[in-house]
């Protein structure tokens, strides 16, 4: 199955705020992972007066390291891209020691309620308490002090996922939503495989000229990329329908046909993964289960 052109090349630089383009700073937490890649990225944008972009999970080193490459300058806002314990806990700390509005689309959520005796399997990795000062809805701005950052609403990866983009430069914040170092995580009920398609076309529509993520390097080609990740999401949800043509009826079952190249450590997320692929196969009628779509599910061509 043919996939993104993907860029694994990425010094972290923990520790350190690295420049990555005009008036745009990226520092690394170390908290590399099979999902986070080598760690999440914090970005700090702005010259004198700043916001900060997902200060990141509660981690001492970063916290000290970033109050550090902050010191000197106002920090005005801080911006959350979604509430992940990798991007979000961090926040009400740096406000705290800087006096800083937390900005976000909203507090956690999931993309749908659970089923009757489902269990949510991200439950532990999402940050409950985060509620931002400013909700921002899509295309509303907030403007500092030489920047003005609009939010672009990207449910999929997680309910509140939200892009920022900074006016005027072409450059994205795309946190989880698109990264050069792998496909996202599209996890039910967290996430939603429609949602995610649909944010996808968003911002196909838009013409930003790089994109930096929540982990990993920049997309320097973004246009191009997403296409290419488009398109390996189509081909995944043929995979999952022709594994259930040729007699598959459970998703294990599926995974292990569908990612037999794949980290066994990564097997996991793929059966939500096919999960998600399955409740958009459902909803759009060409698959049924009985009852509501389930990782323990048995599934039928239509």
């Amino acid at each position: 199955m043919s996939t993104p052109d993907f860029d694994l090349a990425f010094e972290p630089a923990y520790g350190r705020a690295v420049p990555v383009a005009p008036g745009i700073e990226r520092m690394t937490v170390n908290n590399p992972s099979a999902f986070t890649f080598h760690g999440t990225n914090s970005y700090i944008v702005g010259g004198s007066s700043v916001a900060v972009i997902d200060p990141g999970p509660e981690n001492e080193a970063h916290f000290a390291a970033m109050i550090e490459a902050l010191k000197g300058r106002e920090v005005t806002h801080i911006f959350v891209s979604h509430t992940h314990r990798d991007h979000s806990p961090l926040a009400k700390r740096l406000k705290e020691a800087t006096g800083a509005l937390t900005v976000g689309e909203g507090p956690h959520r999931s993309a749908r309620p659970l089923h009757q005796g489902e269990v949510n399997p991200f439950a532990e990795s999402s940050d409950m308490e985060f509620q931002p000062d400013i909700v921002l809805g899509n295309g509303q701005s907030i403007s500092g002090d030489g920047w003005q950052m609009t939010a672009l609403l990207t449910p999929g990866h997680a309910a509140n996922h939200a892009c920022f983009a900074l006016d005027g430069t072409g450059v994205l914040f795309s946190a989880d939503h698109v990264m050069a170092w792998a496909t996202s995580i599209v996890a039910p009920p967290d996430g939603s495989m429609a949602d995610y398609m649909a944010s996808l076309e968003r911002l196909l529509a838009r013409e930003d000229r790089l994109f930096l993520p929540g982990h990993g390097g920049p997309v320097k080609e973004p246009a191009s990329f997403m296409r290419g990740l488009r398109t390996h999401r189509r081909m995944r949800e043929r995979a999952v329908l022709e594994r259930i043509k040729a007699g598959d009826r459970l998703i294990p079952d599926m995974v292990k046909a569908i990612y037999r190249d794949t980290d066994p450590r990564l097997h996991g997320a793929a059966a939500l993964s096919v999960l998600a692929h399955l409740e958009d196969l459902v909803e759009k009628g060409r698959v049924e289960t009985d009852g509501p779509p389930a990782l323990a599910g048995t599934y039928q061509p239509l």
